[in-house]
């Protein structure tokens, strides 16, 4: 039983122990991996834009006006003001 025991946990501390071999062994390449992953998706975002901004811009001496649309809704009952004491 107790041969079992220490059996399991040497078995469990050798897992460990692999793992982080392994995990600095490959952490390199992984980490360029996403790197890579990245600035590809980065790149493909700048190019999505850059060629919006391209259609988007007017022709010489035409004009454009750009408005935020007021969706605002001020209500002057928002609530009631309830005054506080500290307690010590």
């Amino acid at each position: 039983m107790l041969i079992n025991l220490l059996r399991t946990i040497a078995i469990i501390i050798l897992v460990i122990y692999a793992l982080r071999i392994i995990g600095r062994l490959f952490a390199p390449f992984m980490i360029r991996y996403v790197a890579k992953k990245a600035e590809k998706r980065f790149s493909e975002q700048f190019r999505q834009e850059a060629q919006f901004q391209q259609k988007k811009r007017a022709k010489e001496g035409e004009t454009t006006i750009d408005t935020m649309p007021n969706n605002r809704k001020s209500s002057k009952d928002v609530g009631e003001y309830i005054d506080f004491e500290e307690v010590d």
